[in-house]
């Protein structure tokens, strides 16, 4: 597991181009501290509070296109779900503290996320 890439993938860095292309400009690597927890989202827009995720579909257990290997699968489907209940934790703690979340699966289109943080900016379409 050590090979697997926590950022700059490629749905996360197809994000950033397309928002580069409509003008937003954001940061990379920005810890945010909640209740004593260092969260790092993939996007942070600090003075609009709004913090990007960009999940992996099998990494974050996505309905859609998480399958499950046949092999050690007591240990995968544990590890998806804590996971799983990780991103519902993190979620909540910036909910709480007035940050808003955008969530976006690796598989959802680029244009439909930037419309999305746009949003949370309070932007709209650009």
């Amino acid at each position: 597991m050590a090979a697997i890439r926590s950022r700059d993938t490629a749905p996360e860095v197809a994000l950033r181009s397309a928002l580069h292309r409509r003008r937003v400009r954001f940061r990379l690597g920005q810890f945010i501290v909640v209740a004593g927890r260092r969260i790092r989202p993939d996007l942070v827009f600090k003075r609009a509070r709004v913090a990007v995720f960009v999940d992996g579909c099998f990494w974050h257990g996505c309905k859609l296109h998480c399958r499950m290997p046949t092999s050690n699968r007591e240990y995968w489907q544990s590890k998806i779900s804590r996971n799983c209940e990780r991103d519902t934790r993190t979620d909540e703690l910036l909910r709480g503290d007035g940050w808003t979340v955008v969530r976006a699966w690796e598989h959802d289109s680029i244009d439909e996320v930037c419309e999305r943080v746009l949003t949370g900016l309070g932007r709209g379409s650009v």
